[in-house]
Order: structure tokens, then C-alpha cells, then sequence
């Protein structure tokens, strides 16, 4: 037996369904009216949706109408029975007896409210399925595909409705953790400048005094190694309390016109002697077309050193760092890479280098990179990490090229 298909109901229901998707952030509110229209139209006794819960991996009930509203009680239905249930392949599933259909707990009980016919349809995404539309129907009867097709496009509105809440819901997600931690070094960094400031004096005076002490001692006298430990380790303290203060101070970038290869030469001329005691070959390659861009020279040979210094200790001895300058004319950017042959750095702990106070050395303050990240994003750039565990380390450094408008090219070719 067939029925007279009301297209007039289709349409309108579809445009409604599809105009709140669109407009409305509720999926609540798409599911509600989804299971109202498709209850109405196909003229069936009860109509429920499931949506699977990422959480449980269960499919819950969500909406119900008519006599399924008394499903809403009922326990979810694991994930494992709804996909052995519905093959990828099938758009809509009829279930004629329904004595023999999946899922039924008590057909009995359904026989009895006058259920002949159930119906069911996934809502998928991408090959995934967010939900179940479970229709029961009073009659057992030939569906005309218009009906078949109206069910299935409802199914793919919720399926969008659904990912598109997902969706909002992980940019919330993200959005709150990026407010967290901007708030988290916010404080950090006035905990950190109120700190150095109250314990840089004090420093200051016991590392002044036991180098006075240091020098009218004897090498015979057994205070010698005491104060030897003291001013080396008060040392150690002020340059922690350097790098909070560093750390916590913005300090606009005072750009310049240089030229990015003489900045690293810098760089590694301050480190020779340490690459020359540990037995480690510096290898470099630097692109002869880099052009001139605006650079804090001091900044930017601050962040060179921080990260040739870490190879440098990755390596310990005998070992090989390798440098490279080239630029990429299409992005228009001007990239640096630091590699090294060390340690390497494990996949868990390769994305917090950048985290203030987060070091995988043990004597490490976890600044340095932090402080490192700061200049190069100050600098409009990027720094990126690759690092395999017991075979090397990586840093890639792109800034751009900010090349003058023509107008300042005019004037610089005039002068």
C-alpha cells in the first residue's frame, strides 16, 4: 500500500531543517524539528534519534515523538551493535517484521502499540556515522523513493548540524586553552619581574663579597672550594634571574636593515671556543642572494646562540652541526636551519620546548626557547622544531622579507 506523498510538506520541512542548520548553533533544535517533521510526514507512531557520544562510544537516545518517546528511558545502544547493524553501504534500512529487526528488546511491547514497520536511517559524515533516525511505522507498506530520499537528505542535515557543533565545539576548546595559558603567562610574568627584582640584589652583594673572599685566599685554604661552589652557583642564579627578567619584559624589536648571514656569522664567533673544546664540526651554508631585511641584530643573534648552544649540548662531543641559509622567493621569506647530529628530543616532549620553564636538560631553566619563540614571533616569524629520538634536532627559522615600497626604493636609489 502506498500514500499520497505530500511534496508541498517535503519541501517546506527540508527548507526549515536546512535554514536552522545554517542559522542555529543548537543541534537540539535542528534534532527536535528533524524528528517532528519526519514523524508527521511519513505519518509514522513514533519516531527517535540516537547520537553517538564520543565519550561513552555509545548511541544515546537525543529526541523522540509519539509512542518512542517512552525510549527516552532506555539505555544507549553500544556502538559496536549500530555499525554491525547498518552496513556502510546502505542509505536506509526497512525492517517488514518486526519480530526479526535489530535491536528491538521487546517486540512484544512495540506489537502492542501497534508498531508493523520500523525504518531506519544513519546520519552520516565523511563515512562516519553521528546518528540513527529509528522510525515506527503502523502498517507495513511500499515507500516511494521520494519518501525514502526525504528521510535520507534529514539525515544528512543533522549529520552537518552535528559536525558542525563539533566543530565550534573544539575552536571553543581551543580558544579557551589559548585564554588560559594568555592569562597563565600573564601572571607568569609578573610573578617572574616581581621575583628577579626582589632577589637581584641580594645576589649581587653575596656573589660581590665571596669574589673578594676568593681572591685573599690561599690555594692551601679549605674555604678556597666552599667559595668556589658559592660564586659559581650564585652566577648560575643571576642568570636565571637574567632570563625572567628577559623573559617577562617585552622588548619591542629595534629593526634594522641587516643582513641575516652577517647576524649568524656573529653569532658563531661568540661559540668557538665552545664548539672547539667539545670537538664538534660546525658545517654552514648560507645562500649568497639573501637580501637585506629589518632585523633587531642583538635580538636575533640572541636567538642563534640560544639555539646553537643547545645543539652544541645535545652533541656534547664529537658531533656535528650543520647551518643553512637560503630564501624562498615565492613565500617571499628568508629561512634559517639549525640541525645537529645529538640526542634528539622524544615526540611527547618535541611540542613544549617552546612552554616557559619546560627543559629537557637538568640543568635547564626552559627559558631559552621561550624567550627565543618571543623575538622570532616579534619578528612576524616562525619556529619550528623536527627531532628524531638518538638521531638530531632541527630548528627552522623563516622571517620575511619585508622588502621597501617602491617608493623608499626611489628615494634609496636617488641618494
Amino acid at each position: 500500500m502506498t500514500h499520497t506523498i505530500d511534496y508541498k510538506g517535503f519541501y517546506l520541512a527540508f527548507r526549515d531543517i536546512s535554514r536552522l542548520v545554517h542559522s542555529s548553533t543548537s543541534v537540539q533544535e535542528v534534532i527536535d524539528l528533524a524528528v517532528w517533521k519526519t514523524n508527521e510526514l511519513l505519518d509514522a507512531k513514533g519516531t527517535l534519534l540516537r547520537i553517538h557520544n564520543l565519550e561513552t562510544n555509545n548511541f544515546e537516545v537525543t529526541a523522540a515523538r509519539g509512542i518512542a518517546e517512552q525510549y527516552l528511558g532506555k539505555g544507549p545502544v553500544s556502538s559496536e551493535q549500530i555499525r554491525a547493524d547498518l552496513n556502510y553501504s546502505d542509505s536506509v534500512r526497512i525492517f517488514s517484521d518486526i519480530w526479526q529487526a535489530p535491536r528491538v528488546a521487546l517486540p512484544q511491547q512495540a506489537w502492542g502499540e501497534g508498531v508493523r514497520m520500523i525504518l531506519d536511517c544513519p546520519l552520516r559524515h565523511d563515512n562516519d556515522i553521528l546518528g540513527l533516525i529509528r522510525v515506527y511505522l503502523a502498517e507495513a507498506r511500499e515507500f516511494q523513493q521520494a519518501e525514502l530520499d526525504f528521510v535520507i537528505s534529514l539525515g544528512e542535515q543533522c549529520a552537518c548540524a552535528l559536525n558542525k557543533a563539533r566543530l565550534i565545539e573544539n575552536q571553543q576548546s581551543r580558544y579557551n586553552h589559548l585564554v588560559l595559558q594568555t592569562e597563565k603567562l600573564s601572571a607568569l610574568g609578573r610573578m617572574a619581574a616581581g621575583i628577579a627584582h626582589e632577589i637581584n640584589n641580594p645576589l649581587g652583594g653575596i656573589l660581590l663579597y665571596s669574589s673578594n673572599m676568593f681572591k685573599k685566599t690561599v690555594d692551601e685554604d679549605p674555604c678556597k672550594k666552599g667559595l668556589e661552589i658559592i660564586i659559581r652557583e650564585t652566577t648560575r642564579c643571576k642568570g636565571i634571574i637574567q632570563e625572567l627578567l628577559e623573559f617577562s619584559r617585552y622588548k619591542a624589536p629595534n629593526k634594522q636593515r641587516l643582513n641575516l648571514n652577517d647576524t649568524l656569522r656573529k653569532a658563531l664567533s661568540i661559540l668557538d671556543n665552545e664548539f672547539m673544546l667539545r670537538h664538534i664540526k660546525v658545517t654552514k651554508t648560507l645562500a649568497h642572494d639573501l637580501e637585506d631585511i629589518l632585523l633587531d641584530g642583538n635580538q636575533m643573534e640572541q636567538v642563534f646562540i640560544n639555539l646553537l648552544l643547545n645543539a652544541a649540548q645535545a652533541i656534547d662531543k664529537q658531533g656535528q652541526i650543520r647551518i643553512e641559509t637560503w630564501m624562498d622567493a615565492d613565500r617571499d621569506l628568508e629561512i634559517v636551519t639549525i640541525s645537529d647530529d645529538g640526542c634528539g628530543i622524544a615526540p611527547e616532549e618535541a611540542g613544549k620546548l617552546f612552554e616557559p620553564f619546560y627543559s629537557t636538560k637538568s640543568t635547564g631553566t626552559g627559558l631559552g626557547l621561550a624567550v627565543s619563540y618571543g623575538i622570532v614571533r616579534n619578528h612576524e616569524g616562525q619556529i619550528r622544531v623536527a627531532s628524531q629520538l638518538n638521531e638530531g634536532t632541527c630548528f627552522t627559522i623563516e622571517l620575511p622579507l619585508d622588502r621597501p615600497a617602491p617608493s623608499e626604493q626611489k628615494k634609496q636609489g636617488n641618494a
